[in-house]
């Protein structure tokens, strides 16, 4: 339902306000999942060359459980990496009542999804 002209200048004004307060800004940044994963992102690939760094000091001591180590290290931040970049790109506003569908930017629905979406859009006369 589209917002009459009151109610829109009302609305403008009240971002207005809220853009220009910069204590409610920092908590709305706070509260973004797209802030956190990019500080996860940031702090994953320090650990990759920390690991990197363990594997050449590994192999240049010939020490190999260090380059071992490392390689470890370094595998375990790539898949924190991933973990974060995939929670950054998910949809942070979510339906009320569950209505919407879940499918995201052309990814498959689960089969669970799939089920949950059959049983919202049956007909109203089964229920």
């Amino acid at each position: 339902m589209p917002l009459s002209e009151h109610e829109q200048r009302l609305f403008e004004q009240i971002e207005r306000s809220l853009a220009e307060d910069p204590k409610f800004a920092s908590a709305v940044r706070a509260s973004d999942p797209r802030f956190h994963a990019r500080r996860r992102l940031l702090v994953a690939a320090g650990v990759i060359v920390a690991g990197l760094g363990l594997v050449v000091y590994g192999t240049v001591s010939q020490i190999t459980l260090l380059g071992v180590a490392g390689f470890v290290v370094m595998l375990g931040a790539a898949a924190f990496a991933m973990q974060s970049h995939r929670k950054g790109q998910q949809p942070d506003l979510r339906a009320v009542g569950g209505t919407a569908s879940r499918r995201t930017r052309g990814r498959r629905m689960s089969f669970i999804d799939r089920l949950e979406e059959r049983w919202r859009q049956r007909p109203e006369g089964h229920r």
